[in-house]
């Protein structure tokens, strides 16, 4: 029996780690999809500086909820969710899954999918009818996981890097409990 993966509610102590596991999942997911690993290197290290930054503003934001997966005190998985990003969105029936990431050496592990529950539970528990998220389209592994989980594109896309847009998806949410 392995050391068990807990689903928490993250905080400012977590920013580093939730870093960490966002730039290594967005790394290993853009390479996979062709980019380089030059057209992804940051010799400043001001990537890292927005993504700490960034995540800090989402911690402290009364619009945004952010969970972590720990196992053994480490983050391994992050979920961030919240109001749709788009004034056009109505904020009253969608809600947005910004970020599901993983780290990759724990990737096929169910933590994952143990964080997509809590974005349906915070849906259902809002009384949401309809998630919304969108992934990059050369990410066939993220769109293959949200497609077993019933997310369907909604014909709505966004340019994204190297030529490749970014798609939407959306999901039917359960009933409101």
């Amino acid at each position: 029996m392995g050391i068990p993966v807990v689903i928490r509610q993250a905080t400012l102590v977590d920013v580093e780690g939730i870093v960490e596991v966002h730039t290594q999942a967005r790394t290993a997911y853009y390479i996979a999809g062709g980019l380089s690993a030059d057209d992804l290197a940051d010799p400043a290290q001001t990537q890292t500086q927005q993504r700490y930054d960034g995540w800090a503003r989402a911690l402290q934001s009364p619009d945004r909820v952010v969970k972590c997966a720990t196992q053994d005190g480490k983050v391994v998985g992050i979920l961030s969710m919240g109001r749709p990003n788009s004034p056009t969105i109505d904020a009253r029936t969608v809600g947005q899954l910004y970020q599901i990431h993983v780290i990759p050496s724990h990737w096929g592990n169910g933590i994952g999918a143990r964080l997509h529950t809590s974005f349906v539970d915070y849906l259902t528990d809002s009384f949401l009818p309809t998630g919304l998220l969108e992934v990059w389209e050369r990410n066939t592994r993220a769109q293959s996981f949200y497609s077993k989980l019933g997310w369907k594109p909604d014909g709505e896309r966004r340019p994204g890097p190297d030529g490749s847009d970014y798609v939407f998806l959306r999901l039917a949410a359960p009933a409101a409990r």
